[in-house]
């Protein structure tokens, strides 16, 4: 087998680690919780480098299930591709989590424009606090130690 090929089929592969990940996202956080009480069980480090993932990640205290991509909940986690049979409530299903998926992205949209919006009238302070300074040191003469 040529050498380039199997290096161009390997990168489109995910590594362990990301189907790893997959799997334990497509499961829920009880998943990632029983990994890690099983790595402290078997071999500590593993736990506990579990643990620090899990912390870093924000899988730990979400309280929502990891189930996540790109910043949004999968609709997987709520079953969104099963379907009941009764084509008024799948499309009742469907309208509702479309509905509560845009109301998601409008008011995450909110939360940073109410950030920014922060963070420059922290600024604008900043700037007029350091203005005020640079103003007030040079109206103060200034004295030389003989």
């Amino acid at each position: 087998m040529n050498t380039i090929t199997s290096e161009h089929s390997y990168a489109r592969q995910p590594n362990w680690f990301v189907r790893s990940e997959t799997w334990l996202d497509d499961k829920g956080k009880g998943a990632w919780i029983a990994a890690m009480v099983l790595g402290f069980i078997f071999f500590w480090p593993v736990g506990l480098a579990l643990l620090m993932y899990m912390i870093w990640s924000k899988r730990m205290f979400s309280g929502k299930s990891c189930a996540r991509h790109n910043g949004s909940f999968s609709t997987r986690s709520f079953g969104a591709h099963r379907t009941t049979g009764n084509a008024a409530f799948d499309a009742y299903k469907a309208d509702t989590l479309s509905r509560l998926e845009e109301e998601q992205n409008n008011f995450e949209a909110f939360l940073e424009r109410l950030r920014e919006a922060k963070d420059k009238s922290e600024f604008d302070q900043f700037m007029e606090e350091r203005a005020k300074r640079t103003d007030d040191a040079a109206d103060e003469p200034s004295v030389r130690p003989s």
